[in-house]
C-alpha cells in the first residue's frame, strides 16, 4: 500500500517466489542505518483488481511514511506466505504484516515471530486462532456485514430479482478461495439475511478463487446445467465480471436477464454497475496502506493499539456508481 514501479533494494530468492525489498536500504537486520522501521509484508498475490490496488496502497504508504518495505507476493499459496514470514523473522525486521491466504494453520509461524519479539499485524483477512496474543491487531473489513448488505439488497429488491416471475428467486453463488475469511464470512452473512425470505434460494455455489477467469468458468458451468438462474452473488467484482462474460456468451443480458450482486467496488466493477450490467456492489476498500503504517509505527514504539480496526465502507447503486467513478482511486 512505494510507487507503481517497485524500487527493489534487495532480493532474497525463496523456493517458489521472489522476496523483494522495497523503498531502499540494505539487507541488514531490523531498523536500517538511518533508524527507519523495517516492515516485512507477505501479500496473498495478484488475483484481482482489488488486490493490485491493495498492494499499491501498501507500497506507496510505506514510502510516504519512510518505512522500509520488504514485500512478498505469495501467489495464493499459504506455504509461500509461511516461508516469507520465516525469512522476515531471520532478517529480524521490526514488524511483520500479512493478509492470510486462508484462515487456519498459522499458529506455529506466528509463535515463532512472537518468540523472536517481532509484532505481527493482520490486514484485510483474519486468522482462526484461539491465541490472539500472536498478533497485535487486525485491520480490515467486516466480511460478514458485507454479505449481509448484499443479502439485504436482494431481499429488498426480491420483486425485480424474480426475473421469470415464477415466485422463486434462484441464486447462484460464486465463492472466493476455499478457506479464505472473506469467502466464509460473505457467504455466511448473505445466507443469514436471505433466510428471512423463503422465495430466495441459493441453488448452486462454487469457488471461482476470486479471479475473473474462475468466475467465467464457474458461471459457464452453472448456465449449462440450469436455465432458471435469476441472480448471481459473487464474492468479488472480478468473479462477477467473469460471470458477465459467460452470461453474454449464452445470449443473455447481464443486469436484466440475470441480476448480479458483487463485493469490492473496484473501477471495472463500478463501470459495469454504471453500465447496468451489475445491479449492486458492496464496497470493500483496498486502501489500507495509510492505516497500516500508522498501526506499525505505534506497535514498534511500544504503544497499545486496538485489537480490531475496521475500515469505513459503503454500498453502490447504478446512479451512485456513476457519481463516484470520476474520482475513484481504484
Amino acid at each position: 500500500m512505494i510507487k507503481k514501479t517497485l524500487i527493489a533494494a534487495s532480493a532474497i530468492t525463496l523456493s517458489a517466489f521472489t522476496l523483494t525489498a522495497c523503498a531502499g536500504g540494505s539487507e541488514a537486520s531490523g531498523s536500517d542505518s538511518d533508524g527507519a522501521i523495517v516492515m516485512g509484508f507477505a501479500q496473498v498475490g495478484a488475483e484481482s483488481g482489488w488486490r493490485t490496488a491493495n498492494t499499491k496502497s501498501i507500497q506507496e504508504s510505506a514510502e510516504d511514511a519512510g518505512i522500509e518495505l520488504k514485500f512478498t507476493d505469495a501467489q495464493g499459496k499459504q506455504e509461500n506466505q509461511i516461508q516469507a514470514i520465516r525469512s522476515y523473522i531471520q532478517q529480524k525486521v521490526d514488524v511483520i504484516a500479512f493478509s492470510p491466504v486462508v484462515e487456519t494453520g498459522w499458529d506455529a509461524v506466528l509463535q515463532e515471530a512472537k518468540s523472536a519479539g517481532i509484532p505481527v499485524i493482520l490486514t484485510d483477512r483474519a486468522v482462526d486462532s484461539e491465541d490472539t496474543s500472536l498478533y497485535e491487531s487486525f485491520l480490515g473489513s467486516d466480511f460478514v456485514v458485507e454479505g449481509e448488505k448484499a443479502g439485504q439488497w436482494l431481499v429488498d429488491n426480491a420483486g425485480d430479482a424474480d426475473v421469470d416471475g415464477d415466485g422463486t428467486i434462484n441464486v447462484v453463488q460464486l465463492e472466493g478461495t476455499t478457506g479464505a475469511a472473506p469467502a466464509i464470512d460473505r457467504a455466511e452473512g448473505f445466507a443469514d439475511v436471505i433466510s428471512a425470505d423463503p422465495s430466495i434460494e441459493v441453488t448452486a455455489s462454487q469457488t471461482g478463487d476470486f479471479t475473473r477467469d474462475g468466475g467465467k468458468k464457474v458461471m459457464e458451468s452453472f448456465l449449462q446445467s440450469d436455465d432458471s438462474i435469476d441472480v448471481v452473488y459473487a464474492h468479488n467484482d472480478d468473479m462477477g465480471l467473469g460471470a458477465i462474460e459467460a452470461i453474454k456468451a449464452a445470449g443473455l443480458k447481464p443486469g436484466k436477464d440475470v441480476k448480479i450482486i458483487t463485493v469490492d467496488a473496484v473501477h471495472d466493477g463500478m463501470q459495469a454497475l454504471a453500465d447496468g450490467e451489475i445491479n449492486y456492489i458492496v464496497e470493500c476498500s483496498p486502501l489500507l496502506g495509510p492505516q497500516l503504517m500508522e498501526i506499525a509505527e505505534k506497535v514498534v514504539a511500544g504503544e497499545e493499539v486496538e485489537a480490531r480496526i475496521l475500515t469505513e465502507e459503503t454500498t453502490f447503486t447504478q446512479d451512485e456508481a456513476k457519481a463516484a467513478l470520476p474520482d475513484r482511486q481504484y
